[in-house]
């Protein structure tokens, strides 16, 4: 199967039958969120990524959060701005080149609290993987870094424009972190919130983090949806990390952990694996009992992150050897389908949309 960049204007699909369907979501249609926009196609958290994403049709946009020096919430995946932007080529900035423990991991680079929103937009945003991505890496150095009011205003005027809410999903990074270098990341996103009149149950939006505490006081300070991202069983939650907490991912996936998480949240968000993990040899799986125990909880299941090329592919969907080449996303996302999520979060929106209009 081959997709290309243009795909996203029309999309003609090879059907793969993998399984039939064995369980059911707990919404009518399970939702396609762009992963950092339209990922696959532009350097990640651009507003032309987003863009790309909401002209495909997507329901929701999907936006990590970091605080700057001076308070201001901007959208990158990780406060360490190298990888996906041009800071490293910025005499200006060289002195603030520092190595730095964060969430309990020891980090080299240039860090979002260390600049000022002036200095960060002075920076351009770059492809993450240009190896895998040269389509996306030739829109390098076009676009700078969005703040989230930047966003929101984005968002509202493509909402109006096509005659449709698109949603907004916002993942709150490193929060405890920042909070101990005296940045308030929760105050600050409750302000933005209300300056667009999006703090309301009715508003398409919703917060998530892969810390628990932060979004236990967000859902008694807000009105918003809220979702518990959980990662492999042996992981921690970032915020456990630095207080010296023992609970693991593990200890939440349980069904005694899931009635933790429901007295805050309104759904998990989970890695790939913990749906579908792969089998000795990396071949998709068989389903775990995650969606069905939350299901009972009434907690909706967000699956990330489904992407096309091989190197993230389970190895009996892959195409080839070449870890660029496209595999059969198609099948990945229809076998998510078939295990009952409510939600698929993806770099490449127009493969999982198809496979997703492909069961209505």
């Amino acid at each position: 199967m081959s997709w290309t960049a243009g795909a996203l204007e029309s999309v003609t699909v090879q059907l793969t039958p993998l399984r039939s369907r064995s369980r059911h979501s707990l919404v009518v249609t399970p939702g396609v969120t762009a992963h950092r926009g339209a990922s696959a196609y532009r350097p990640e958290h651009t507003l032309e990524a987003y863009r790309t994403a909401i002209r495909a049709g997507v329901d929701d946009i999907e936006l990590d959060l970091v605080a700057t020096r001076d308070g201001v919430l901007v959208a990158r995946h990780e406060n360490e701005l190298s990888a996906t932007t041009d800071v490293a080529s910025r005499p200006g900035l060289a002195h603030l080149r520092t190595t730095r423990s964060v969430d309990g991991v020891e980090r080299e680079g240039w860090f979002v609290e260390d600049l000022t929103v002036a200095e960060l937009k002075t920076l351009t945003a770059r492809e993450r993987f240009p190896d895998l991505r040269p389509d996306s890496a030739a829109y390098d150095g076009r676009e700078g870094v969005p703040t989230l009011t930047e966003v929101f205003a984005m968002v509202e005027a493509e909402s109006v424009r096509r005659g449709r809410a698109v949603g907004i999903m916002l993942e709150l990074k490193h929060v405890e972190h920042a909070r101990r270098r005296g940045l308030d990341v929760e105050t600050a996103l409750l302000a933005d919130l209300r300056r667009h009149d999006l703090d309301h149950p009715r508003a398409r939006v919703t917060v998530m983090s892969f810390e628990t505490e932060v979004l236990r006081r967000l859902s008694r300070r807000s009105r918003v949806q809220v979702v518990q991202l959980l990662d492999l069983h042996d992981r921690q939650p970032p915020d456990a990390v630095l207080a010296g907490d023992p609970t693991t991912y593990g200890d939440l996936m349980t069904p005694e952990g899931l009635a933790r998480v429901d007295e805050y949240a309104d759904g998990i968000g989970v890695t790939k694996a913990l749906v579908l993990p792969p089998g000795p040899d990396g071949t998709l799986g068989e389903p775990t009992d995650l969606v069905r125990d939350a299901h009972r909880r009434w907690l909706t299941v967000q699956v990330w992150t489904l992407r096309a090329e091989n190197r993230f592919l389970p190895t009996d969907l892959r195409d080839g050897d070449d870890p660029a080449s496209y595999g059969d996303l198609f099948a990945e996302a229809t076998a998510f389908l078939d295990a009952g999520v409510d939600g698929l979060t993806t770099d490449h929106p127009e493969i999982v949309m198809a496979a997703v209009a492909h069961r209505l």
